[in-house]
């Protein structure tokens, strides 16, 4: 039988069929096509072309996804990177945690896959990708990247291992330097040639971390180390100095609330007194989202306010004026476009089914909203036109 089965294999008539047959089989794979709805009407911006929004997708689903909203036809095109890259094995991966763009570069962090993808901003082509463990969020200096990451598998654990950030060189996508940070370290800011990080020790529940690892650009040491409250995440910078670090307490006894380092002496110098889930900054705006999840009350308590970085204040309990927030399952994200002042909001729904975004006049009037991914949750702002 093998004697018959060589002689089968090594006719030339019937190899050819076969190769034949199996490039007629690989033609006729499904490729997926992007998806595309016209929600507004077409406008002529003269800096922010568009925006990418970043679809996280829960975990060990693969179901990382990027759409893509075009301001000048008004379409909103849903899961665009299979289209465009239909070599790549598995797409996105697995749990998208930041999406930024520097340098004509659009760059995804995806953790549980422990990558950062790096697409061309123009089509969402692959560029390349850089190899990092259960990486978690990225900023820019120069022709700098930094990586924070939790530089362990993806698992609670009382003893795990401190967290690093990781330099990447962008013109050559290499990692250059390393530095060890605190406990799972989360968001950064960068100032003053210093990188800030948030550290949460999130994994180590209950022993939270509450720590900002300050880190010296030019030697990449960790130079100080800043006490400030338990399970930090988020981080905003004002044009004042003022660093913004959120907390998200223990979901329990402790609450959420945000705190004010002052980036000159590196000390808090106050706290906003407001529980924050997501949050970001535009001119002087500090847009505020809290889903306060609490393990006693088994509820969420969601508000959507705003701070005045000049004036120190709460300037507004609820950002959504007329009334549209009642219809916002589980707000998730937040953006500002800088050009419009159009507000958007990230609605997950329930994590496993398609989420929805929000667009918002300034005035916080509704104006659109459209179907997204699996827990939409962070986008980033294109001064480029896509093709």
């Amino acid at each position: 039988m093998k004697k018959s089965l060589a002689r089968f294999l090594f006719r030339p008539c019937v190899l050819l069929a076969v190769l034949l047959a199996a490039g007629a089989c690989r033609k006729e794979l499904p490729m997926i096509r992007s998806e595309v709805d016209y929600v507004a009407l077409p406008t002529t911006p003269e800096r922010i072309e568009g925006f990418f929004l970043l679809n996280e997708g829960n975990m060990g689903s693969n179901k990382c996804t990027i759409d893509h909203f075009d301001a000048r036809s008004g379409g909103y095109r849903r899961n665009i990177y299979p289209e465009r890259n239909p070599g790549v094995v598995k797409e996105l991966g697995d749990v998208g945690n930041d999406l930024a763009i520097h340098d004509r570069r659009l760059y995804a962090v995806v953790n549980c896959s422990n990558l950062v993808e790096v697409m061309d901003v123009y089509t969402a082509e692959h560029i390349g990708s850089i190899s990092i463990p259960n990486c978690r969020y990225i900023v820019f200096e120069g022709d700098r990247a930094y990586v924070s990451s939790y530089a362990g598998p993806v698992q609670i654990d009382p003893e795990a291992r401190p967290g690093k950030v990781v330099e990447i060189d962008t013109r050559t996508l290499e990692i250059t330097r390393e530095v060890t940070v605190g406990y799972q370290p989360e968001e950064m800011v960068i100032t003053g040639g210093r990188l800030y990080v948030a550290n949460s020790g999130g994994y180590r529940f209950p022993d939270y971390d509450r720590t900002v690892s300050v880190i010296d650009l030019d030697s990449f040491e960790v130079v100080n180390t800043i006490d400030v409250a338990i399970n930090l995440h988020r981080m905003e910078l004002d044009r004042y100095g003022r660093i913004y670090v959120s907390s998200r307490g223990d979901y329990y006894g402790t609450g959420s609330d945000i705190y004010v380092i002052d980036a000159a002496t590196e000390r808090v110098i106050g706290s906003l007194g407001i529980a924050a889930s997501e949050m970001c900054i535009d001119d002087d705006q500090l847009y505020i989202i809290s889903t306060e999840w609490s393990y006693t009350s088994q509820s969420n308590e969601v508000s959507y306010a705003v701070y005045d970085t000049a004036e120190q204040r709460i300037v507004s309990r609820n950002f959504i004026t007329d009334g549209t927030d009642r219809e916002i399952v589980l707000p998730y994200g937040v953006a500002v476009n800088p050009e419009t002042k159009e507000l958007y909001v990230c609605d997950a729904t329930n994590y496993v089914t398609p989420g929805y975004l929000y667009c918002f006049s300034p005035e916080g009037k509704f104006r659109w909203r459209v179907r997204t991914g699996d827990i939409p949750a962070h986008i980033a702002f294109s001064p480029e036109p896509f093709y």
